[in-house]
This record gives structure tokens, sequence and C-alpha cells, in this order.
């Protein structure tokens, strides 16, 4: 089968396309499964791109979504012919026992999915929503996980609250989209005026670019009436963060997922006190909220955004796409 590995010391140029023997067969609790997708995201970017932070002949990329096998004894919730996609915390089934690390990450701390086949516990998948491709599915893992997460298991999520949604990539479109299945009004940021235009044509209520409007948590204040946001996507981190605090409201909830701006930062943690507001790191999520995830995708129809797709072969192309910050929505790889 072909396989895509990182060689030492890594970064974009140590992506190696190679052939290795097939997964073995499955045995009990475990599956087979034809990888025919996955998708980017910055946590597959960031671990790539630096050198040393992976093994040496690591496989990378934490989405997978494909067709089941052959299935081992004792696994009943797969049968043969199932679309299936990874879970992103494998050992995270369910609970309140949250990892801290990325050790048993697909694509990180262990062998990821940019390869045509595995042999895996059945625990480490989900099905697949109904009548989703595989590009489709691949973008649940990561990205619409983490949407989910942050808006309805962690936000509780109601019809008319308002959501504040940075930038339009993978994980801010998905917000959007979920918030807008549920009821709420959505605010979005961006530098461009034209990917703004494409946020509204998905149901965006207010547009801000932030660039013409820098002080961005003001203007929310101001489409607000003063309120301020119930829910903040924040995806940006240090850089981002101020404006967000300055655009909840009191008592409202801010989503920390993403450090596109730093790893650290100053934070107004007096405004943030005196607004009593709740501000929220998170990583994806478990299996169990995956499984919901897909009932709510089943039940609401939606689907993702996808930006453009490469082939496995391409696969550096595509992280220097994503690099470049010119995508809307999703990167998808074709295995």
């Amino acid at each position: 089968m072909r396989q895509m590995t990182v060689k030492t010391p890594g970064g974009l140029d140590a992506l190696t396309l190679g052939e290795a023997a097939g997964p073995a067969d499955p045995g009990p609790g475990e599956i087979r499964v034809r990888i025919h997708a996955s998708s980017l995201n910055y946590h597959d970017y960031r671990v790539v791109s630096t050198p040393g932070a992976l093994a040496d002949g690591r496989i990378p990329m934490s989405d997978g979504a494909g067709v089941v096998e052959a299935v081992g004894e004792g696994v009943t919730a797969f049968s043969v012919g199932d679309n299936v996609v990874s879970c992103f915390f494998p050992d995270w089934q369910t609970g309140e026992e949250t990892p801290s690390n990325f050790l048993r990450t697909p694509g990180d701390g262990i062998d990821g999915y940019a390869r045509e086949a595995v042999t895996m516990p059945a625990t480490w998948f989900t099905h697949s929503p109904a009548g989703w491709s595989h590009e489709e599915a691949a973008t649940i893992t990561t990205a619409g996980l983490t949407a989910w997460r942050a808006l309805v298991v962690d936000g509780g999520l109601k019809a008319g609250d308002v959501v504040l949604a940075l930038g339009t990539g993978g994980v801010s479109v998905y917000a959007l989209q979920i918030a807008k299945a549920m009821g709420a009004t959505v605010i979005m940021t961006s530098s461009s005026d034209e990917k703004l235009e494409r946020v509204k044509t998905l149901g965006a209520d207010y547009m801000i670019n932030y660039r013409t409007t820098p002080e961005w948590g003001a203007a929310v204040q101001e489409i607000t009436g003063g309120r301020g946001a119930d829910h903040v996507v924040e995806v940006g981190g240090p850089g981002t963060l101020a404006q967000s605090i300055a655009a909840a409201k009191v008592a409202g909830h801010i989503a920390l997922i993403g450090v596109l701006t730093g790893r650290a930062g100053e934070v107004p943690t007096g405004l943030l006190m005196a607004r009593q507001q709740r501000l929220q790191g998170l990583i994806v999520g478990s299996r169990k909220h995956q499984q919901e995830f897909v009932a709510a995708i089943d039940a609401t129809g939606l689907r993702p955004v996808i930006d453009s797709r490469f082939d496995l072969a391409d696969l550096k192309a595509a992280f220097e796409h994503e690099a470049a910050g010119r995508h809307f929505g999703k990167i998808c790889v074709t295995i």
C-alpha cells in the first residue's frame, strides 16, 4: 500500500511517499479499514512542519475516513462495507477524564492516516454521516468535532444565542453551520471581504473585516446592542483574545481552541473577571461526543464546506496551500 511518512529531522521537505506492507487481518475487537480520505488541520501542519516534532518515519494525519474491509471476533458495532471515520483521541471514549497531550493522537504521538489501510481497535472509529463522501467525513475528526464541542457540549448553545466565530478556516465555518442549524445568530470575522461574502451565503448574519475594523470587539457590542456575544469561537490565541473578551457578553463563553497568533501572550484578566466570562481551553472531543455530532448531522442535513482536494502524493502542496491562508473551509486529501 501507499503511505506518507515524515523523515528526520522533519519539515515539509521530509514528507516521503513510499510503499509498505498492508495491515494484518483484524484480531479480536479490531477492524481493518481501507482509508479513502483525510483532511488537513493546523495541528497536522504544525507537527509536520516543525523539525524534531515527530519520530522518524511517523505517518502523519490525524483524520481518516474509509470503508470497513474486515471485522475481528467480538466486533458488533461495525460490519463489512460500513463507512467509518477516525477519532482524534482514540483512547478517550467518554467521560470527563480529558487527555492533556498528544501522545496517543494519530499523526502525532502514534502513526496516523496518510496511508491506504489500517487495522485498529473498532473503538477508534465511529460511523460516518449517512450519504457523506469520504472526504466530507474526514473533516469531522478534528475540525467538525472541535466546533461541536465548543458550542454544544461545553457552550450549551441554544436557539437565539449569538455566536462570534473568528476567521473562515475549517473550525469556524463548521461553527457557523452548526450555529445556524440550531437557530443562533452568527457574526463572522475575516481580513478578506471576498471570504465574508462567502460566509454570508452560508447564513452568517453579520460580517466584520478585522483589518478595516481593528476594534472588532466594540463592533460586536454595537451589533448586539451592547449585550455582546454568548459564544466566541476563539482560534487566534493571544493576538485576538483581548478583542474576544471585549466582544463577549457578561458571563459569556469563550472557547479557546487555537493558537494561530502564538502560544503565549498577555490576557486582559481584569476585564475577563469583571465580566465574569468563562474562558475554556479545549482540544477536540471524545468518541461519544463524535457519535452525538454524527447523529446531529444526520438529523439536520448539514454538509461541510470543502475548499480543495489533493492526492496523497501531493500532501506537501496541500500543506503549502494551508500555510498560505487562501483556503475557505476544509482542505482534503484523497487516498
